[in-house]
């Protein structure tokens, strides 16, 4: 198994793409209709979201059987037509994988609650609770049936743990990785991986809620290793696999990703999506830290490139609000910010993703009130911030900026009802922008054709998809700037994350260098380069 490092992944959330039976609800096929679109753009791997069936009490993600697909996205003839027709226009899919835990309706779950004690022995089933506290809030410990005993679920209460020490419990999960595998499937993500080696003797630990008990334990890497080597590792050619890691720390992301320990190819890491938090907390309004934005991409990016390490690189996903509406003045530079966000992590060093709608510049939803969320998260935590005593007005407000629905509502694929996803009712409300931004209407315009830049670059360029990573003007207090280098080729990208103006002065290889990107049309190379608003400037030196 090899990683190709020049490729671009596209995350499709599946239930908000493109519906085509009229349900509300995004399906394969519509996926399938829109793979020429994607070809267009030229990405070459997407990410699809759960679509096992689930009970759907955390998206998907609590599965209730992971060799087969939820009616509501199509059937399997389906998945392997979406399969054929991506593999005709050179796109591979990767599938989440969700295998920490299972939905408690898994018939493994079921097995174990009739008092099979093989199917037991998949979860963990104690006698006392520890004090672990479960991401989700509250107790991570729930009643297993009416046996008097408990069972682990670090997050929902129908989100069962597996027990990984139990080789059963591997060899079932291999076996569904190898479904997949024969399938004709290319690449896999694997959800908050690195908590799948609980301590061997569970025990209370009151530090960070009992995190330190189940996160990032050396055993993991052992468990991976045997993941590879029983499943992907011994896939022939380019293969992709990404780890979702929760609460994680460099040194182990270069552990999981260093290509001679055969683990994963790369990790997720979440650090530079909490910038925005007040003292930690998702459900506050603070402006974005700058500071600590650039300080954390050149931690992890000279740490991963001195190290050997590779690190996925994303803005978006459907866990978070836009990035556009995080980071950037929309109203008046939503076209600069957009491309200037675009290159800081396409021209970095890692594989980048694109979380759908962002190449063409979507947009928060602007909801008018709390009947248009759906996401339980956000609708829990509104009533917990009326409880603490915010204004229904002051609560709104939080979950406006905040709720993940931002970056679920439906694909705006042209000005037509519903942005033409569904002709249905869709399953959660068209953002207030879609007769303005489209892929109808951006699809030639400064955004989606710079991405297709961005994307080409790639290909064509070793320097970006393997050079190393160097930071570059760290004291500067608005422009995040790195150097690239690869067999005597460097590359200086500048970022300016701020609306006004700022003038840098260049080392004398780069003034004599000539410009590779930009997202402004005129720039003079000299002793000194101004970027305007959100510019974004790489110049290169052969």
């Amino acid at each position: 198994m090899t990683l190709d490092k020049s490729k671009v992944v596209y995350q499709i959330y599946p239930k908000s793409f493109k519906d085509t039976s009229g349900s509300g609800v995004g399906d394969f096929r519509g996926i399938i209709e829109k793979i020429p679109y994607l070809q267009e753009l030229g990405i070459d791997m997407v990410w699809l979201n759960p679509f096992y069936p689930s009970p759907q009490r955390d998206n998907g993600y609590d599965i209730s059987d992971y060799t087969a697909v939820n009616p509501l996205f199509g059937d399997m003839a389906d998945f392997e037509e979406m399969i054929a027709v991506g593999k005709e226009h050179g796109i591979d899919f990767m599938l989440d994988m969700v295998l920490n835990h299972c939905s408690t309706e898994h018939e493994w779950f079921q097995k174990a609650l009739a008092g099979d004690p093989y199917y037991q022995d998949f979860f963990f089933i104690r006698d006392q609770p520890t004090d672990w506290v479960s991401k989700f809030g509250g107790n991570a410990w729930a009643p297993f049936g009416d046996t008097g005993k408990y069972y682990l679920h670090l997050f929902d209460v129908t989100q069962a743990d597996l027990d990984w020490r139990n080789p059963h419990v591997r060899e079932e999960l291999f076996k569904v990785v190898n479904f997949w595998l024969d399938k004709g499937v290319r690449g896999f993500r694997f959800d908050v991986i690195n908590l799948i080696g609980k301590d061997e003797v569970l025990q209370d630990c009151p530090v960070n809620d009992g995190k330190p008990a189940y996160t990032d334990k050396p055993i993991v890497h052992d468990y991976l290793h045997m993941m590879n080597e029983a499943t992907f590792g011994q896939a022939e050619g380019s293969f992709m696999t990404v780890g979702e890691m929760s609460a994680t720390t460099i040194e182990n992301c270069i552990l999981y990703t260093a290509p001679e320990r055969k683990e994963l190819s790369m990790a997720f890491n979440f650090h530079h999506l909490k910038v925005d938090y007040e003292d930690g907390q998702k459900w506050t309004l603070k402006e974005f830290d700058f500071e600590a934005l650039k300080k954390l991409f050149h931690t992890w990016g000279k740490e991963m490139s001195d190290h050997d390490g590779w690190s996925a690189l994303f803005w978006n996903n459907h866990d978070q609000p836009r990035a556009l509406n995080r980071f950037v003045d929309v109203k008046n530079f939503r076209n600069e910010g957009a491309t200037m966000m675009a290159a800081s992590i396409h021209l970095s060093r890692g594989t980048p993703y694109i979380y759908m709608g962002e190449e063409i510049g979507m947009i928060d939803p602007d909801y008018d009130s709390m009947e248009d969320y759906v996401d339980v998260e956000s609708l829990n935590a509104y009533q917990i911030l009326l409880e603490e005593g915010k204004s229904e007005a002051e609560a709104f407000k939080i979950i406006q900026a905040k709720s993940r629905d931002n970056s679920r509502t439906p694909m705006q694929w042209d000005d037509s009802a519903n942005a033409g996803f569904s002709t249905g009712t869709p399953w959660l409300k068209a953002g207030k922008s879609y007769p303005q931004i489209n892929v109808a209407k951006e699809k030639n315009g400064p955004i989606f054709t710079f991405y297709q830049k961005l994307i080409a670059l790639r290909k064509e360029m070793p320097l970006i998809s393997e050079g190393s990573y160097k930071p570059a003007f760290e004291d500067n207090p608005q422009v995040y700037a790195f150097e690239r280098e690869y067999q005597g080729q460097k590359l200086l990208v500048l970022n300016n994350f701020y609306a006004t103006p700022i003038s840098l002065e260049l080392a004398a290889d780069y003034q004599a260098g000539r410009v590779l990107i930009s997202n402004y049309k005129s720039v003079e190379l000299g002793k000194a380069v101004t970027l305007a608003p959100y510019q974004t400037l790489a110049i290169l030196v052969d």
